[in-house]
């Protein structure tokens, strides 16, 4: 699983980088293709008598603006957001959804038909084939599988022993559930600092601005406020979507833990039906 969160790590890296490179590329060659455009149209000029212009096709322009991606938009203010600042944000929202990916395949694996694994354990006890229905425990996976499994180890020793493995082994079981969210509420937590760490550092560089200029003017401040702003923008959209993952997996994990619950009690209740405690 480790392998799987530097695999994503590195992809969404990749993915930025070359996002990076490739905006850059394309503002230079914007740039050199307006200025061989004037260059032409400037040599024309003198060779042509001058002509009325076309007139200017509004709509045209508003669909080519409506054409425009909210990826496309979202990276440029991602790049206007200064990359120094909005990295680190967008190295949290990477490791976050790695975790957050990870728990939920690890918890989709972990869901168990509970009745229906009831079910068959109570048809081998029904015989007193106890082996039986521990094997089929070690052959269903997930973590109630793994408890009732030690509830019939101990069903030689009585009904409180079995209760006994169940509620220590059950604490085991919520550990490995539980196992990475720490993480994923670091992550949340230091994003939108990253972003307010951001909003400082801008607002900062816009005072030095007026200080070194000695004029309130917008266009000296409008450069640092804007970072600020971006930045915690950014680190507020991350946290809020690693906030959703993190609720739907504490969700699946109470979830899991209410039918382990369940299913423990009715484990006790089935061996007591079938005589399996021994007096």
């Amino acid at each position: 699983m480790r392998k799987l969160i530097a695999l994503l790590l590195v992809l969404g890296l990749a993915v930025f980088s070359g996002n990076f490179v490739y905006a850059q590329d394309g503002d230079t060659d914007t740039t050199a293709t307006e200025q061989m455009e004037d260059t032409t149209t400037a040599a024309e000029a003198e060779v042509d008598p001058i002509e009325p212009e076309a007139p200017v096709d509004e709509a045209g322009e508003e669909e080519a603006g409506a054409e425009q991606s909210g990826y496309q938009v979202l990276k440029k203010y991602f790049i206007d957001g200064d990359w120094r600042f909005m990295s680190f944000v967008l190295v949290c929202l990477i490791l976050g959804l790695a975790f957050c990916i990870e728990r939920i395949i690890t918890l989709n694996i972990a869901t168990t038909n509970t009745d229906k694994l009831l079910a068959r354990i109570d048809e081998h006890l029904k015989s007193g084939d106890v082996q039986g229905a521990m094997e089929v425990c070690k052959s269903t996976q997930g973590p109630t599988a793994s408890i009732l499994y030690e509830g019939l180890k101990n069903a030689d020793d009585g009904a409180e022993a079995v209760e006994k493995a169940i509620v220590s082994y059950g604490s085991v079981q919520m550990g490995l559930l539980e196992r990475g969210l720490v993480w994923i509420s670091l992550f949340i937590a230091i994003a939108p600092m990253l972003g307010f760490m951001g909003t400082v550092i801008g607002m900062i560089q816009a005072f030095d601005r007026i200080e070194a200029v000695g004029d309130l003017s917008p266009s000296v401040v409008a450069g640092g406020i804007k970072v600020a702003l971006l930045t915690t923008v950014f680190g507020l959209i991350t946290a809020i979507i690693l906030q959703i993952f993190y609720n739907y997996i504490v969700s699946k994990i109470d979830g899991i833990v209410n039918k382990m619950e369940d299913a423990s009690i009715a484990l006790v209740d089935i061996m007591a039906s079938n005589n399996i405690f021994k007096q």
